[in-house]
């Protein structure tokens, strides 16, 4: 559905996008990752066809970004993080206004506007001005927009900044119901978001492509080992000795907890899945088994690994190396 190869963008000589390649399946969500001046809502403008490409190719369902721009433009409903609405206008309105610029046909359009509407859990303000909404509402407001034209592809940048909690899972609901009828790509700096939203993940930064990859592969592919937690009721020294000789256990830190029990972090080899052996150890040694359960790295974890690792490389590239002869001075 999205094909980009080889985008770079820049402003001067500042690169803003720096050879990327990526495509995105129909009905997938994709989330784009990456700490501000990543590269993130430059690569999605020009996805959008709201600036151009200093060099590659971009194409949406078919149709180049600076060959067919509004052809793409009719697949694709665009939310940047400040949604472009008249807030002076009522929300019918601003719909239908939206609807009328998109080419809505004017016999479908009152209809359109109602499926939006409901869909985006708009319809109690339809009659309200938009300026008089609360952020949440106006967010879902330019949503609806987007949508009005039943876009073949959603791009949403930052969907969900500024919202509270409860706002925050509501539009994530919005945009998971929206999966499969609409393919969509998002931006955001709430990592749980990604994780609990996306299907896959980019992480960009310096306007490179760092990883991508599902959230659980990305998980395996990083940390090279599992890691179990383990509470068990019994002596420390023994458990920790046992649980340490197994086969395919790399490392075993212990501790006692505030009750008295002893919590292990049991970190396997890749690929190795020990918790029935352990068990059955533990079992079998007359300890009582609290807790077993594998821990991973989080998104969180995952992301400051990559953009902190390709920061100091980047860095690296760029220093300037020292003059010979101030050496030898």
């Amino acid at each position: 559905m999205i094909e980009v190869q080889g985008l770079t963008k820049k402003f001067g000589h500042t690169v803003a996008v720096d050879n990327l390649h990526f495509s995105v399946k129909k009905g997938e969500i994709l989330g784009f990752l990456g700490p501000n001046g990543a590269g993130k809502t430059t690569t999605m403008r020009v996805i959008t066809g709201y600036m151009p490409p200093t060099s590659g190719n971009v194409s949406v369902a078919g149709f180049n970004v600076m060959q067919d721009p509004l052809e793409v433009k009719k697949r694709v409903g665009y939310l940047p993080e400040t949604p472009p609405l008249y807030t002076d206008m009522r929300v019918d309105e601003m719909l239908e206004f939206a609807g009328r610029i998109k080419g809505v046909e004017k016999s479908d359009l009152q209809q359109r506007m109602e499926e939006v509407a409901e869909k985006t859990a708009i319809t109690d303000v339809r009659k309200k001005i938009v300026g008089h909404l609360s952020k949440g509402y106006r967010q879902r407001v330019g949503l609806a927009v987007a949508l009005i034209n039943s876009p073949d592809i959603l791009v949403l940048d930052e969907p969900t900044a500024g919202l509270d909690p409860k706002q925050i899972i509501e539009t994530r609901k919005l945009i998971l119901s929206l999966a499969g009828e609409h393919t969509i790509i998002l931006s955001t700096h709430i990592l749980p978001e990604a994780a609990n939203t996306c299907h896959r993940v980019m992480i960009i930064n310096n306007g490179r492509l760092v990883a991508e990859d599902t959230p659980e592969n990305l998980t395996a592919r990083l940390q090279g080992f599992d890691t179990l937690r383990l509470v068990v009721d019994g002596p420390q020294a023994e458990i920790q000795e046992k649980v340490s000789s197994m086969d395919g256990i790399r490392e075993v830190a212990a501790s006692v907890t505030h009750d008295g029990k002893v919590e292990l972090s049991v970190q396997m080899s890749h690929g190795k899945d020990l918790r029935r052996e352990i068990a059955r150890a533990v079992v079998e040694s007359g300890w009582g088994l609290m807790e077993l359960r594998p821990l991973g790295m989080s998104l969180e974890d995952i992301f400051l690994q990559l953009t902190t690792k390709e920061s100091l490389e980047h860095e690296m590239e760029e220093a300037p190396e020292s003059p010979v002869g101030s050496l030898e001075q």
